[in-house]
């Protein structure tokens, strides 16, 4: 009887199948399972880092009382790691309760900045920001001589800018005498002759001071027929200042049919300079319209100004 011979058969593992129930190779197999397994770190601490994460409306911030420094660069490491970030999570079965870490914010500490009307940047002359906020738009009652001032200024905007005239101030008062109607109508040929600014520049041209010297006559006039050339002006708008409700400054017109109106009234008792571009910049600077824009900050505060004016009357 034949001797059984030992055969010595290098063991072979058991073979895995795939779902179409083709072999897959042991040494695939481990990789998975290490890949698998590298992948559960990034995951736990983005997890952990949702749990600080706090939603306020459509913005996502961290909150301040947990360590955002270190939970942040975590999740850096994660999106940069996936490339995609959030969209190779979401294929892997995993959502991020935010959308990017680079899109998380953090929340503004104390008051907000309060907003003005769009023409004042942070690079406008200080001298102009501070008229803006102190003067421009607040209704001026009672007050010719201030009122007689800023309808010059107003014609003078045809020649300068606002930073230009509110700097050469004092040098407009002193030359128009404080803005005094009656001592302006006494101007003679000598005193037209006005002085520099700005170099060789002259404060206003001829033709302009002429006109407001005109102007000054017929203002008085206009006092001896209404008492007061406030009384006058705030007529056409039956005592109550225009509120226009503005959100953008291109939505602000340089005329309307009411400073044609008011224009044209000036041009028939004898104004010089008063066009409807240049009436309606009186206007908006004199407060007979509140031009400000809704989200600026003046503009409620006119409103109130105007309501005190009209009981202190």
């Amino acid at each position: 009887m034949p001797i059984a011979t030992k055969l010595h058969v290098r063991s072979k593992p058991r073979a895995i199948l795939k779902p179409g129930g083709n072999i897959v190779p042991v040494h695939e197999e481990t990789t998975r399972h290490n890949k698998k397994k590298t992948q559960q770190g990034p995951r736990k601490q983005v997890a952990e880092i949702s749990e600080s994460l706090v939603v306020v409306g459509s913005n996502v911030c961290l909150d301040l009382d947990s360590t955002c420094s270190s939970d942040s660069s975590s999740v850096k490491k994660v999106n940069s790691a996936n490339g995609n970030g959030n969209s190779k999570m979401k294929r892997n079965g995993f959502k991020l309760p935010v959308r990017d870490a680079a899109h998380v914010s953090l929340p503004y500490k104390g008051e907000p900045p309060s907003k003005t009307c769009d023409w004042i940047t942070p690079n406008s002359d200080p001298v102009y920001t501070s008229f803006h906020d102190e003067e421009w738009g607040v209704p001026v009652i009672d007050d010719d001589t201030k009122l007689f001032e800023l309808l010059v200024f107003s014609q003078a905007l045809a020649e300068h800018t606002w930073p230009t005239i509110l700097n050469h101030r004092n040098i407009f008062r002193k030359f128009f005498e404080n803005f005094d109607p009656s001592s302006i109508a006494q101007f003679n040929e000598k005193k037209l002759l006005t002085p520099k600014i700005n170099g060789n520049n002259p404060l206003l041209s001829e033709q302009k001071v002429r006109a407001i010297v005109e102007n000054a006559k017929q203002l008085l006039k206009v006092q001896h027929e209404f008492g007061s050339f406030s009384h006058y002006c705030w007529k056409f708008v039956n005592n109550k200042p225009i509120k226009n409700e503005f959100r953008y400054g291109r939505q602000i017109s340089v005329k309307t049919p009411k400073s044609e109106l008011i224009s044209k009234d000036l041009m028939r008792r004898g104004f010089q300079c008063v066009g409807p571009k240049v009436v309606y910049s009186f206007m908006q600077v004199s407060g007979l319209v509140n031009n400000h824009l809704l989200t600026c900050f003046r503009y409620q505060q006119c409103n109130v100004t105007m309501k005190n004016e009209i009981k202190t009357e």
